[in-house]
């Protein structure tokens, strides 16, 4: 995870934890195709080979917007042929990021209008500061969220309140994303990185496999019957019974110490 990108910085700022930050704060961090390219690698590298990388965090830089969705500025007078290649790579980034084996909370540092609320609904889990507002704002620019906000926010906040927030474009503030399930917490400013960190910390010091086993469980489950989800569940748990993780998180308990995982 050493590479170098143009519009992204990606630190390990603690140990198992990756940091990603969208880096084009004079732009609200709008996702021009470079940076759609960047996140694509990046994201195809994760689910292809995490390493050591137990949990990831997306956020934006400064302190004002995570990320105010495409760059409509580079956007402007390209041609139908340019813009389908473009969100071409948006759809394959988001689909990778779903890939990602490992937990990747999003820590909302400001504003998530459009594919930046799309981001944050793709990841597993979301904190944001209490001033973020939030937004699918792509009817009042002629066209329709197409990063999968019509189906991702359906499944947080239901059908009926789905079609009023993508209908009217209106932003709804970070007490309101807290009611209905858009995010997890709220953290006043100066405080959000430390709050996510801690859960972040908490996840990694857990069994690696374990976690990513319990969250594909929970993100293919959801796509099935409750029957067939069950089943899903058992085929998953049973995957760690005969690991070293496994063995040492019993003699942990029995020796009344803390256990030491190393994803195996």
């Amino acid at each position: 995870m050493s590479k170098t990108y143009e519009t992204i910085l990606v630190e390990t700022p603690r140990p198992h934890l990756l940091l990603v930050t969208l880096n084009r704060p004079e732009v609200g961090n709008a996702r021009n195709t470079q940076m759609g390219l960047e996140l694509l690698g990046l994201w195809t590298t994760l689910a292809d080979r995490p390493g050591d990388v137990r949990c990831v965090v997306l956020t934006g830089a400064g302190d004002r917007i995570f990320c105010a969705g495409a760059d409509l500025k580079q956007r402007q007078g390209m041609s139908q042929e340019d813009w389908l290649h473009q969100h071409a790579i948006f759809e394959r980034g988001r689909d990778a990021l779903l890939e990602v084996p490992v937990p990747v909370i999003a820590a909302v540092n400001g504003h998530a209008y459009a594919g930046g609320l799309e981001s944050v609904l793709v990841c597993d889990f979301a904190y944001a500061v209490r001033p973020a507002r939030f937004a699918l704002t792509e009817v009042t620019r002629g066209i329709m969220p197409g990063g999968g906000g019509t189906q991702t926010l359906a499944r947080v906040v239901g059908e009926r309140r789905a079609k009023e927030i993508i209908l009217t474009g209106r932003p709804f503030s970070a007490e309101q994303a807290l009611d209905w399930g858009v995010i997890n917490h709220i953290s006043e400013p100066g405080q959000l990185m430390e709050d996510v960190f801690a859960t972040a910390e908490a996840i990694r010091d857990n069994a690696p496999l374990s976690v990513r086993q319990a969250k594909k469980a929970i993100h293919n489950g959801l796509q099935m019957d409750l029957k067939r989800g069950l089943m899903f569940e058992i085929e998953a748990y049973n995957r760690l019974v005969d690991t070293e993780d496994r063995l040492e998180g019993v003699a942990a308990f029995n020796e009344k110490r803390k256990p030491v995982f190393k994803g195996r």
